[in-house]
């Protein structure tokens, strides 16, 4: 019964960074977004001229739009700035980003 215990505890510990990774560090979306993001959708994430707001945004659909951006999908006007910014992104960097914008543009 105590193997059994240890594996469960042991098996925890190995997905946690796993699902951290999944949902993303705020930090290192923090910096990416200063680098790539502040000069379209702004300090606030409410947007600059034609970009859009940011505000009230969760962390799927941001993930979603990166996604669908590095993928070369249109979805809306802007598409073609965001191909571009998206290009590079891997996964991390993506959850990364949603997990900063939907945690601070409320």
């Amino acid at each position: 019964m105590k193997i059994i215990g240890l594996l469960g505890v042991m098996t925890a510990l190995a997905v946690q960074p796993a699902l951290a990774q999944a949902d993303g560090d705020t930090a290192a979306g923090q910096t990416r977004y200063a680098v790539n993001c502040i000069s379209c959708h702004g300090r606030t994430g409410k947007g600059v001229a034609e970009f859009p707001s940011l505000i009230g945004r969760d962390h799927g659909y941001i993930a979603n739009r990166l996604t669908q951006y590095r993928g070369k999908t249109e979805v809306g006007p802007n598409s073609a700035v965001m191909w571009s910014m998206a290009e590079e992104l891997s996964d991390a960097t993506i959850a990364d980003v949603a997990a900063y914008v939907s945690a601070t543009f409320k």
